[in-house]
Formats: C-alpha cells, sequence, structure tokens
C-alpha cells in the first residue's frame, strides 16, 4: 500500500547532525516511557515521529518488529542509515489498518497541532486490544522559553507568537481525547523535567525554535536569537553556567477497545 507522505515545514527542518549535537538528551532521557511500552519480541510497532531513530533501534534491540515513521525526511533517512525500516509519513495522515500491536511515540506528539487526526490515525494502524503508549511536552512546558521568545519578537514589531509550532495540553484534555476514540487509558499525567541542556540555550533554539524566527526578516534572525538568548541567561543559567530547559512532560498509556 501506497503510504501518504509530508515534505519537511518549510518553517521547520532538521539537520540530523544539529539534532545529534543539541538534542540527544531527548532520546537519552526516555528510558522510562519505553519501559512503559515494554515491547516483546515478535510485536509490531509503530514508532510515530521516530526521529533520528535512536529509540526506534531500542525497540528493535528488544526483538519487536518496529516501523519508525517521521515527517522529516533527512531523520528517516538517519534513521534508515541505523539499518532500520523508517518511511516519511505525515502523523495526521496515518493509514494503516489494524498492523501493529503497539504505537508508540516520544518527545513529538507537540509538533502535530491536529491531536483528532493523530490518535484517529493510531486507532485505525492499532489491532484490537493495541496499546498506545507515549511521552511529550504537556501543559507549561518551556513555559520560561516560549515567553523569552514572545517578549523579543513582541519587542521587533512581531507580536502573538504567530510562528508557534507546539500543543502542550492538560492530561485531562487529552484523556478525552484517547477516551473519544475508544481508547481506554491505564495512565496518564504531567512529570516536571528540568532538563539539563549540552551546551547554551542558543543550540537548543537553532534545533526546536526556528519557526518562531522565520516570521523575521533574515537579516535580524540571528540577533533576535542572541536576544532571546540573553533574555533567559538569568532565568533558566543555573550559578555555574549550566542550561536547563523548564520541561513538563506529558506520558500516558491506552488500550484501544473494540
Amino acid at each position: 500500500m501506497d503510504r501518504p507522505t509530508l515534505r519537511q515545514d518549510p518553517a521547520q527542518a532538521w539537520d540530523p547532525k544539529v539534532y545529534a549535537t543539541n538534542a540527544r538528551f531527548v532520546a537519552d532521557l526516555a528510558g522510562a516511557v519505553v519501559d512503559l511500552l515494554a515491547p516483546q519480541p515478535g510485536e509490531r510497532i509503530l514508532d510515530l515521529g521516530c526521529g533520528d531513530g535512536a529509540l526506534t533501534k531500542k525497540i528493535a534491540e528488544a526483538g519487536a518488529e518496529v516501523l519508525g515513521v517521521d515527517a522529516s525526511e533527512n531523520l528517516v533517512r538517519a534513521t534508515q542509515d541505523l539499518g532500520l525500516s523508517a518511511q516519511v509519513v505525515n502523523g495526521h495522515h496515518l493509514e494503516f489498518s489494524q498492523e501493529f500491536d503497539a504505537v508508540f511515540s516520544n518527545a513529538a506528539l507537540h509538533w502535530m497541532q491536529d491531536p483528532e487526526a493523530v490518535i484517529a490515525g493510531v486507532r485505525r494502524a492499532l489491532k484490537s486490544g493495541g496499546r498506545f503508549v507515549a511521552e511529550f511536552g504537556g501543559a507549561g512546558n518551556v513555559a520560561k522559553l516560549v515567553a523569552a521568545i514572545n517578549e523579543e519578537l513582541t519587542q521587533r514589531g512581531q507580536p502573538g507568537l504567530k510562528g508557534h509550532p507546539w500543543y502542550f495540553p492538560t492530561p485531562d484534555a487529552y484523556r478525552a481525547l484517547l477516551e473519544g476514540h475508544g481508547f481506554r487509558v491505564e495512565q496518564i499525567g504531567l512529570i516536571d523535567r528540568p532538563t539539563k541542556l549540552p551546551g547554551d540555550i542558543g543550540g537548543w533554539l537553532d534545533t526546536f525554535a526556528d519557526s518562531f524566527l522565520r516570521v523575521l526578516e533574515p537579516g535580524d534572525r540571528a540577533a533576535a536569537r542572541d536576544g532571546i538568548v540573553e533574555r533567559l541567561r538569568d532565568r533558566i543559567c543555573d550559578e555555574d553556567g549550566v542550561w536547563w530547559a523548564d520541561y513538563v512532560r506529558l506520558r500516558f498509556k491506552a488500550f484501544l477497545e473494540y
């Protein structure tokens, strides 16, 4: 069956080398949600928003047959370079039909701003009794970072965070969506997880916040980035010079009952 594909959003491009340098912590801190998935030998699992394949590889090493999908051609290619099966697929338009024992996702669902479409696609993809296990940005995630970005852009005549790319729901809101699509939610909740960054916040902005700065003229973007860094220095950089992103994660496990 032909799969739908999505070209990279021009407001957010992904470079696997930059991602590996500035965002390796995303996979490194995902042990708890992989444990919650508990992949079993012989299971067929869909890794939704697989990124560069670091967690796809862990799931495969557990003996599962795993397919990684992501909207970024560059990241899918990086996953394939690990010897894994991966396709460029739009998470809002999953067209798999009762093919998977589980759908897994880490740090990806907050990039998909139509959660109804995503959950409906996950439901279609799962076999009866299958599970949906994920962790992503929840209510309050990176609030300090977003505030500083908003301040800088507003000062530059771009109010309203026009390039805001994320969806950060409350547990109650996401539970209602899951239950509305026939899932039984076994557990769901927010986790405060201040996250140590490998460098200063500039690397994080380069990796994740490109869409915000794209609303500016190209010649203004570097100065705006530097301005955001300075606004955040007293907010998320400790006395030892270590930068901490104010992450809040929403983690859940749900089963499809039909």
